[in-house]
């Protein structure tokens, strides 16, 4: 059984990897500590690709003092050579006498191995302390290295009646600012946030985490380019910005993107299942999408989702024509409807969060319909 002191400590190299949030893709969030009797004298986390993992700041830290004893990382040490020599050998010559292990890696070029090297130099491992917590913080991670593409999330902020906009297309603000906080969190632990022309021209939004950390690229959808030019988007000494759009799509615009440091991407045929690809050929772990109704449906067609959250405004706005957070999908039936697995529900503020996964793939009968009467020039 795990002690209560091995929990504390992968609790915070819990806190630790999350130092580096939003900013390790391809690779994990992993925070490591050294304890010699009750002190830690040893403390890394990993601060992104190419750079030296958490372990081996750590050990630069503990220095000589490493030798007997424990080291805790949330995240199994990784056994082979790839842009960093491996740190479970960098454990054993470092003489440690027991690691403590949160979760088991997920990626098979370690898979266990590490483990293994560290037990057969006669070092103790304890692997599965606060597996649950290690898990959850690197969902995305993990999500990749199973199905080698990004994790989709879509988060949205809606009335009690439903909606997310007034019938004038009004939005600001459904949910108080406790629940807003949470959100500006969320991106700043994505590597991308997606958003359509509609959304861009009505809402003229930032994007960003607001000061509280990485600030992810900002990723816009729109095949004909119908943009203003004044938009905070442009502004891309604050955070990188990019456009995907159609060939040929609005010239003399795309050159004044460019000149403002926006990259466009120029696609065939826009779809959200395009842009997924390009993101993940970015090695990007997690894709944030806060767009509307009718682009919030095709990529749950085209399964660029995995993931909501849902916020729950204790308001009523009413009309007929409102907006709703999610699109035709072309079901028609009840039984046909989409449910979410894993479902939890907790308050923020005033306002209620619902999160949970997508249960089951849409059909095909209604994924060709929403493609063929999706409404596309309201994500334009």
């Amino acid at each position: 059984m795990n002690s209560e002191g091995d929990r504390h400590f992968m609790l915070q190299c819990l806190d630790l990897a999350r130092q580096a949030s939003g900013r390790t893709a391809p690779n994990p969030l992993v925070g490591s500590l050294i304890v010699l009797g009750e002190h830690i004298i040893g403390r890394g986390f990993h601060p992104g690709a190419g750079q030296p993992h958490a372990e081996v700041f750590a050990l630069r830290e503990a220095g000589d003092r490493a030798q007997g004893a424990t080291v805790y990382v949330n995240l199994e040490p990784c056994s082979h050579y790839g842009r960093t020599p491996p740190c479970a050998d960098a454990l054993i010559a470092a003489g440690v006498a027991k690691v403590v292990v949160g979760m088991v890696d997920p990626n098979p070029k370690v898979a266990g191995s590490g483990i293994a090297r560290l037990r057969q130099a006669g070092i103790e491992v304890i692997v599965g302390v606060e597996e649950a917590a290690c898990q959850e913080l690197n969902e995305p991670f993990v999500y990749r290295i199973q199905h080698q593409r990004p994790l989709g999330i879509l988060k949205y902020a809606m009335t009690l009646d439903g909606k997310i906009a007034a019938t004038t297309g009004h939005s600001a603000w459904i949910t108080a600012p406790p629940a807003r906080h949470f959100v500006h969190q969320l991106r700043q632990g994505c590597d991308a946030i997606v958003i359509g022309g509609n959304t861009a021209r009505r809402d003229n939004p930032h994007l960003t985490s607001h000061g509280l950390g990485h600030n992810p690229l900002r990723v816009v959808l729109s095949r004909t380019l119908d943009l203003p030019t004044t938009a905070h988007l442009w502004q891309t000494d604050i955070a990188p910005t990019v456009v995907f759009t159609e060939t040929g799509a609005n010239p003399e615009f795309q050159k004044f993107l460019i000149q403002k440091g926006v990259e466009v991407v120029e696609c065939h045929a826009l779809t959200p299942a395009q842009v997924m690809a390009n993101l993940s050929d970015r090695q990007f772990l997690s894709i944030l999408w806060e767009c509307g109704g009718t682009l919030a449906a095709q990529a749950i067609a085209d399964h660029a989702i995995q993931k909501i959250f849902a916020f729950i405004a204790p308001k009523i706005i009413g009309g007929s024509t409102a907006p709703s957070p999610i699109g035709d999908l072309g079901l028609t039936q009840m039984t046909d409807a989409l449910t979410l697995d894993r479902v939890k529900w907790r308050s923020i503020g005033q306002d209620w969060l619902v999160e949970g996964y997508l249960a089951a793939e849409l059909n095909r009968r209604g994924a060709e319909t929403q493609r063929e009467e999706g409404g596309e020039e309201s994500w334009n």
